[in-house]
């Protein structure tokens, strides 16, 4: 089986997205390569493909950027020079490596492809729903046993294999409702709805404990949260990190891929791992 009629089958599995330009295409390789097994990973790393390769597998399927822009297109087309992007792009060549992004599809998949994950490994899904009033920024929120603020970072943590984390919150706060939210940009990211970062403290207000989102800035729900803390009230939010956020929807890419192609080439899920290293005073 090809690259190409394997990312077939994945496009035949997502929604449709007619006319579609986005960043869900190639990265580097050929798609008429045999494939010889498929590595499933968040993003990329140097790592990654140096696991990929030991495994004899030459299919990478991703879900974030290859080469370090938003845009994502199959190299580096700035106007200087790029050491660290050419000795990556001589790995992959050396290596035999295709990298096929699925991002913008696996979000459009019902159910969100990585959220599947994310709820799913972490043992939140059974009661999570999805709040769609948020329009492109859903929020999933869960009800979790009552448990602390401390010991639901240490659950991430230890479910993650992360480093450490970031949090605001009293460590013994008892809590039992959490949302995934969306990222917190500068922008005000407005839409039909309203101002995304007020109706995150809308949801914080009438029902969420904990609030966990993508990447953030701190002068919008980050301040609230903190004066609620600062009140006395059992709020918290928890910074995990983009990518350590969104790693578990890369562990269940490697299960329904794996059954979309019956199982006729190996998939295995390769862990990017926490990019983060922290110094405690």
């Amino acid at each position: 089986m090809t690259h190409r009629e394997i990312v077939a089958k994945i496009l035949a599995y997502h929604p449709n997205i007619p006319d579609y330009q986005g960043c869900d295409d190639y990265k580097c390789g050929d798609p008429e390569d045999e494939c010889t097994g498929i590595v499933t990973a968040m993003v990329p790393t140097v790592e990654v493909i140096r696991k990929t390769a030991e495994l004899g597998a030459n299919l990478l399927v991703v879900h974030e950027p290859s080469f370090y822009t938003s845009q994502d297109g199959p190299g580096w087309f700035e106007p200087f020079a790029n050491e660290v992007f050419e000795e990556k792009k001589k790995l992959l060549g050396d290596s035999g490596i295709t990298i096929w992004r699925d991002h913008d599809h696996m979000h459009c998949h019902q159910p969100d492809g990585i959220f599947t994950g994310v709820l799913k490994y972490m043992g939140w899904a059974e009661s999570a729903r999805v709040d769609t009033s948020f329009g492109g920024y859903a929020h999933f929120i869960s009800e979790i046993p009552e448990t602390t603020v401390g010991e639901l970072c240490g659950h991430i943590i230890k479910t993650l294999n992360l480093n450490g984390l970031r949090y605001i919150g009293n460590p013994e706060a008892r809590v039992k409702k959490l949302a995934l939210v969306g990222h917190l940009y500068p922008n005000p990211m407005l839409d039909a709805n309203g101002e995304y970062s007020v109706r995150i403290i809308k949801s914080l207000e009438e029902e969420v404990d904990v609030i966990i989102p993508g990447e953030v800035i701190e002068w919008t729900v980050l301040s609230y949260v903190r004066d609620a803390v600062q009140q006395g009230r059992a709020k918290a939010m928890i910074s995990i990190g983009h990518f350590n956020w969104e790693e578990l929807g890369m562990r269940y890419t490697r299960e329904w891929l794996s059954e979309l192609l019956e199982n006729k080439v190996p998939v295995t899920y390769v862990t990017a791992g926490d990019m983060y290293r922290y110094i405690a005073k």
